[in-house]
C-alpha cells in the first residue's frame, strides 16, 4: 500500500467507523491509519455552514501502538486544532 493510501484511510488495515463525537457544533471523527505495526494520529473534522458541509482531514506524525489510544489522541487532537482555528480550517 502506497504511503499516500496509508494516510488517507486505505482500505488495508482500516477499521470500523467509530461514532463521531461532537465539540463546539464540529463533528470529530476519529480515524486513525494503520501504518506499519502503529496507528498514525487522524481525524475527519466536520461543520454545517449554511446548509453545506464542510469537512478538514486532520493528519498528524505521531504514531501509537495501541488503536484505542489512538483514537482518543485523534479526538484530543481535533480539539485542539478547532480550539486554536475554528473555521479557518475549511479554507
Amino acid at each position: 500500500m502506497s504511503l499516500l493510501s496509508r494516510l488517507f484511510g486505505g482500505k488495508s488495515g482500516a477499521a470500523a467507523e467509530v461514532t463521531p463525537e461532537e465539540y463546539s457544533g464540529y463533528l470529530i471523527f476519529p480515524e486513525p491509519a494503520q501504518d506499519g505495526g502503529q496507528f498514525r494520529v487522524g481525524a475527519r473534522i466536520e461543520k454545517d455552514v449554511d446548509g453545506e458541509v464542510k469537512v478538514h482531514h486532520l493528519i498528524r506524525a505521531d504514531t501509537i501502538a495501541n488503536r484505542d489510544e489512538a483514537v482518543a489522541h485523534s479526538i484530543v487532537k481535533a480539539k485542539q486544532v478547532i480550539d486554536q482555528q475554528g473555521d479557518a480550517i475549511f479554507r
